[in-house]
């Protein structure tokens, strides 16, 4: 009864906070929510089992995006510039969208009636997949190009970003509470992270959670002051954006020159080259979330 209870509690501050950073007038205070969101739907896949969704929820969806969010706030022209949705353009939405609702979901019904039998096969070839969790098998060796591609996104989305121009935001002095904080979280995110990629191969985890919670130190020690600004014309960074990608395809192409084809790995190579691609991968999405968040500095006048 008890964990029902939790569950219900969870559900409903969720749809409540959702509601809320969608209308609420001021954005100021709709940023403030979604922040809310984030930590409360990382309880919720915490719940369900998932931590490591839990940590890249906490991680990305309100740590990161809230940095994101607030200094796009920052940026505003003038204050009272939130746009203003009137009633009746609310009434129209609700009118144009719950008849569809009404439409669908007679239609999704038969699907809860379906067994799936991607579970089956996926446990049937697990033990050649050179690692033991299925969500790891499925992204780094079944669905292996599926990830590749999501790294490419990521770049993509970062080389995006700096074409709008300088990312750097304009940090203001710390508060001392931060400075004191951020020196002590900063390590223990790393070590969160390195934990999450050398779990990843057992256990929920894997690179994308392990960036993540890398990324957010590097955050966190960037707001306190404690580390300098990220120019991208440091070769060294630049190499970090690059590695994962260019590795992963490296080793696909090796692959397809001396194995089976494109990321069919090598009998009793599965394991080592899953490691290495997750290594790899860890670091270019820890170097490009950080720059999507913190931005780099124009380069520096000699």
């Amino acid at each position: 009864m008890t964990d029902w209870l939790l569950d219900a509690v969870l559900g409903l501050l969720l749809l409540g906070l959702a509601g809320g950073a969608l209308h609420v007038r001021q954005l100021y205070a709709g940023v403030l929510l979604f922040i809310a969101f984030g930590l409360v739907l990382a309880l919720v896949w915490a719940r369900l089992g998932a931590a490591d969704l839990a940590l890249a929820e906490a991680a990305i969806g309100a740590g990161l995006t809230g940095v994101l969010l607030f200094a796009a706030l920052a940026r505003q022209p003038r204050a009272g510039s939130e746009p203003q949705l009137s009633r009746r353009r609310r009434l129209a939405a609700v009118a144009v969208l719950l008849p569809l609702l009404l439409m669908v979901l007679p239609q999704l019904a038969p699907l809860a009636e379906l067994q799936p039998g991607v579970p089956a096969q996926i446990d049937a070839a697990l033990a050649q997949s050179g690692v033991e969790h299925p969500v790891t098998a499925v992204l780094l060796n079944f669905r292996a190009w599926d990830t590749l591609l999501e790294l490419a996104v990521l770049l993509l989305a970062l080389l995006g970003a700096r074409q709008l121009g300088t990312l750097q935001p304009q940090l203001s002095e710390p508060w001392p509470l931060l400075r004191a904080w951020g020196r002590t979280l900063a390590p223990l995110l790393v070590l969160a992270g390195g934990y999450v990629l050398w779990r990843g191969a057992a256990s929920p985890g894997g690179a994308f959670q392990a960036g993540a919670l890398l990324a957010s130190g590097i955050v966190l020690l960037r707001l306190a002051g404690a580390l300098p600004a990220l120019y991208w014309s440091f070769w060294p960074l630049r190499l970090l954006v690059l590695i994962g990608l260019l590795l992963f395809v490296g080793v696909a192409a090796a692959c397809a020159w001396f194995g089976d084809g494109w990321l069919h790995y090598p009998v009793g190579w599965a394991k080592p080259l899953i490691v290495f691609i997750e290594a790899a991968a860890t670091l270019s999405i820890a170097a490009s979330l950080s720059l999507l968040v913190i931005g780099d500095d124009p380069e520096p006048q000699s």
